[in-house]
């Protein structure tokens, strides 16, 4: 019995029907051995491509990869570079660390050389005259004296002698005394006094601090005296008549004569 197409418009086969068409074909052609070298090649293009779908999935999967591959790489950079940056903060920042505690154990260790270095200077008394002696003594008698008595010693010391501050203390007085002459009187750093007499020239000036050894003058022969020499006196206060035995106090305070 023959079936008769309805009349109307013919419509394209569909996918699958054309598909299933082209199989069919393809296994008759075979069975019959009619079948051209060129069909196997148009076949599979068009299965791969047209049936199939699998090489637009398979070349979209290989630029998500490589785009995935990109991105992983740039991260792993970033935190490479992240990681060399933290490293290089950390040993800047330790550098400084140790540079800070280096130079604070310099800073203290210069403070403790200051301070003993300012204590052996407080502690250090010496001789007012280098390698001198002393010529007439403490309270020695005589008419040359308005006390009546000598209240301090005499260091022998030819004209131009250097004469230095037995210690160190801050100078309160500097010029003419009288019968003193030219002279010095210093507030030693233990609240005591000195005095220097009989100088040709006077070397420092009232409010200069100074230090043991430090010379502040020049012996000579000037006020009341008969020879050149120098005039040294111990004191309590800076006036006169508070005098105490300037050998003993300079001994006491560990100078050697």
């Amino acid at each position: 019995m023959a079936f008769t197409r309805a009349p109307g418009k013919h419509r394209r086969p569909g996918r699958v029907h054309r598909g299933t068409a082209k199989a069919a074909g393809v296994a008759a052609l075979t069975t019959t051995g009619v079948i051209g070298s060129f069909a196997a090649p148009a076949l599979a293009a068009e299965s791969a491509a047209e049936q199939t779908g699998l090489t637009p999935v398979i070349t979209l999967g290989d630029e998500a990869a490589a785009q995935v591959d990109a991105q992983a790489a740039a991260q792993h950079e970033a935190a490479r570079e992240a990681a060399q940056a933290a490293a290089r903060e950390a040993a800047e920042q330790a550098a400084r660390e140790k540079a800070a505690e280096e130079a604070e154990r310099v800073r203290e260790a210069e403070e403790r050389a200051a301070r003993e270095a300012e204590r052996k200077l407080l502690n250090t008394f010496v001789s007012p005259i280098a390698g001198s002696y002393v010529s007439t003594g403490y309270l020695s008698g005589g008419a040359v004296w308005s006390s009546g008595t000598h209240t301090g010693v005499d260091f022998h010391a030819a004209s131009g002698t250097p004469v230095l501050s037995v210690g160190m203390g801050t100078v309160v007085e500097a010029g003419w005394g009288g019968a003193y002459g030219n002279n010095v009187v210093i507030k030693m750093h233990d609240g005591t006094y000195t005095q220097y007499g009989h100088l040709s020239s006077v070397g420092v000036s009232v409010g200069q601090e100074v230090t043991p050894g430090q010379q502040i003058g020049v012996s000579g022969a000037t006020g009341n005296v008969t020879g050149a020499h120098l005039h040294f006196e111990a004191r309590t206060t800076a006036e006169y008549g508070s005098d105490i035995d300037p050998v003993a106090y300079l001994r006491a305070h560990g100078a050697n004569l």
